[in-house]
Parts: C-alpha cells; sequence; structure tokens
C-alpha cells in the first residue's frame, strides 16, 4: 500500500511520535510510506527512519502550524492509497484532501478532548472514516458531532518507550535520582508533557504544594514549552524550588520512569495519554485527574487512579497511600501495570489494527501484512 501520513510539524508532543511511529512502521512492514509535514524541522525530525520518504510543503520554517501551501498537490503526485491525517491542523485539512483525492481512504483521527474547530468538525463527515484513540473519544464522535459508530474504528495509542519485560519496580536509576537530589526514600512524583496550559501542570504544582510539611517528596516535571517559565516561576513563589525539578525535553524519557515512583497527570483535554500508558510500561502506579480517556490509560483502582478535577484532598491521599505501600504492594501494582500496558498498547498489534483497517477501507482480500 502507498500510505500517507499528514502531521503539521514533528514537534515533541505525543501525537507527533505516534505519527513518526506508524510511519517508521508501516515502512518497516513494507509498504510504501511518506510522511507529509507543513513545517520543516522539530525536536522529532531526527527519528524518522530512512526508509520513509518525506515531503515538506513549507520552504523555510514559517512558524505558521496552519500553512499548507501545495498541499493536495504534493498529494495527487504521490497519489496513494491510504491518507492518515493525524493532529488538529491536519485534520482539518482531511476533507479537503478526501475531495482532491476521490480514489483514496483518507482518514481523520480523534486524538483530542479539545473542541473542534470548525474545519476539523466539516472534515468528520467528509473523510471516508475515523480513527480514535480512546473508546471515550469515539463516543464523543458519535454523540457530540453525529458520527456514525460505523465509521469509527478505535485503535489506541502505541507505547512508543515500552519498558523491556524484565524492567524493574520504579526508582531503579539511583544516578539520577542522586543527581536531582532525591534518596531512596524521597518519593519521587512524575509529568512528562508538553509546557502547554491545556497539559496544567500548574494544578500538579498547587498539588505538590499542599503535600503534608513532613512528607519526602520531589515533582519531575518533563518537557519544554510556552507554559514552563511561569510553572518554574510558580514553583519559586511557592517555595518549592529544592522540591520541584525541571529536567527538560528528553527525546527518550525511559531513564525519568525507571528513576520515579508515581505518575501524576493534571491534563484537561486529553484523549488518550502517551505519558500514562509509558509509565504503566516501566511500573509506575498512576494518579490523574479525570478527563476523556484517562481511566483507558490504567486498571481503574488497581494500576490507577482517576482523581475528579479539582479535588487536590483526594489527590494528596492516594499519593499518601502510595507512598505507604510495602515492598511487595509496590512490586506486586509494578507488575500488573507492566502487564497491562504491554498487552493492551503492543506496537505490533496497533499497527497491524491500522493496517488491517487500511486493507478493509481498500476492499482488499489480500492480508494487510
Amino acid at each position: 500500500m502507498k500510505i500517507l501520513l499528514v502531521q503539521d510539524r514533528l514537534r515533541s508532543g505525543g501525537t507527533e511520535r505516534q505519527a513518526v511511529l506508524l510511519a517508521n512502521a508501516f515502512a518497516a512492514a513494507g509498504h510504501a510510506a511518506t510522511l507529509l509535514t507543513f513545517r520543516p524541522g522539530g525536536p522529532l525530525a531526527g527519528t524518522v527512519a530512512p526508509g520513509v520518504a518525506r515531503i515538506v510543503l513549507q520552504p523555510f520554517d514559517l512558524g505558521l502550524d496552519w500553512f499548507a501551501p501545495g498541499l493536495a498537490a504534493a498529494a495527487r503526485r504521490f497519489a496513494p492509497d491510504i491518507v492518515l491525517c493525524l493532529g488538529r491542523m491536519a485534520n482539518c485539512y482531511a476533507g479537503g484532501l478526501q475531495a482532491a483525492l476521490p480514489g483514496a481512504a483518507v482518514l481523520g483521527t480523534m486524538r483530542t478532548g479539545k473542541p473542534l474547530p470548525f474545519l476539523f468538525r466539516r472534515s468528520l463527515a467528509l473523510v471516508r472514516h475515523l480513527v480514535a484513540n480512546s473508546r471515550d473519544a469515539a463516543a464523543t464522535l458519535a454523540r457530540v458531532y453525529g458520527v456514525a459508530p460505523a465509521r469509527i474504528t478505535v485503535i489506541h495509542n502505541s507505547l512508543v518507550f515500552p519498558a523491556a519485560p524484565a524492567a524493574g519496580t520504579g526508582a531503579a536509576d539511583a544516578a539520577l535520582r542522586i543527581r536531582f537530589g532525591a534518596t531512596p526514600a524521597t518519593q519521587v512524583l512524575l509529568c512528562v508533557a508538553m509546557f502547554r496550559p491545556e497539559k496544567n501542570q500548574r494544578e500538579l504544582i498547587e498539588i505538590a504544594a499542599g503535600l503534608p510539611a513532613g512528607a519526602d517528596w520531589q515533582l519531575w516535571l518533563a518537557g519544554d514549552g510556552p507554559a514552563r517559565p511561569a510553572c518554574e516561576a510558580l514553583a519559586a513563589a511557592k517555595g518549592l524550588g529544592a522540591r520541584i525539578k525541571f529536567p527538560g525535553f528528553l527525546r527518550d524519557p525511559s531513564e525519568l520512569y525507571r528513576s520515579a515512583d508515581v505518575a501524576v497527570h493534571a491534563s484537561s483535554s486529553e484523549a488518550l495519554s502517551n505519558f500514562l500508558i509509558e509509565a504503566q510500561a516501566h511500573g509506575l502506579p498512576a494518579v490523574a485527574c479525570a478527563a476523556q480517556g484517562i481511566g483507558e490509560c490504567f486498571v481503574p483502582g488497581v494500576t490507577g487512579w482517576e482523581i475528579a478535577r479539582g479535588d487536590h484532598a483526594a489527590f494528596r491521599a492516594r499519593l499518601g497511600a502510595l507512598a505507604a505501600a510495602t515492598p511487595a504492594e509496590r512490586a506486586a501494582l509494578a507488575a500488573a501495570a507492566r502487564r497491562f500496558a504491554r498487552e493492551t498498547f503492543d506496537p505490533a498489534r496497533q499497527v497491524d489494527a491500522y493496517l488491517a483497517l487500511f486493507a478493509r477501507l481498500r476492499g482488499d482480500s489480500a492480508p494487510a501484512r
């Protein structure tokens, strides 16, 4: 199959990581995979496999996520069988791509909890099919946007950084903890996400600030983005500069997962959190504010806990309960989290689901791979 993946830019977010993973996997499976971006460069540009062809529309980076000059013409030249649009901007163009490529199957994707802009909503009715990355996202497409369930397929995100089956139970990388001043007894809370307002790291700082005065904890907020300076200022204003660490953007955050104790999350606009499923794969329990798809990132009440938004007392109480767990309880929880993540979000399984869907939409009788 000739598969065209469309993304505005290869920034460091979860959708972009999924786009690269899928493009690389489709090429490795023997398909002609091309990754088209509106803007050149981006932190993840170097992670695209050599077997994936690239199309970049802007001659140099104009800083405009929405500007896609010559998109339809470039797509026609490639003559794809399948077009997979990833991210909000790409999905805004998905309906136009379907009109320009009537012989191709153009697929939109639902990977956000944000309200959809007009062009995105318009595309929902025009594309051949839609992929939702969580059951909650699929329900939103049907309930809020009136998409027929028969036009929706749920395919969860793939693990980008799966831990090895023999991975430890967290707190395994002593060197990183020492570098940040954490002792073996310190409860290290971790969030890996772009610093954008909707990721809501500020709320995690507020929650941490209310932990008991005698508690031994650190909060690591990894990633980069426009909201980071304000979060750093808030941590300093609360006198928490020694407890809240900002490791920055890491192309591979596995070292952080191996070093932390609990994954914490407060984003208000998820459809499915890449961070939480990766944390589960590394054996970390999760405590997260309620949002679309969050309950599908862990086994509720067993490996993760979804807390009502704004209930900081309940969030802190769950962190306290995890800190008080015995080593045997932590090991059992970690094993259950790793098992759940490996079985539910296995990359090979997700890639096969995409390829099977593509083949069905093309009307192929032959196996997808």
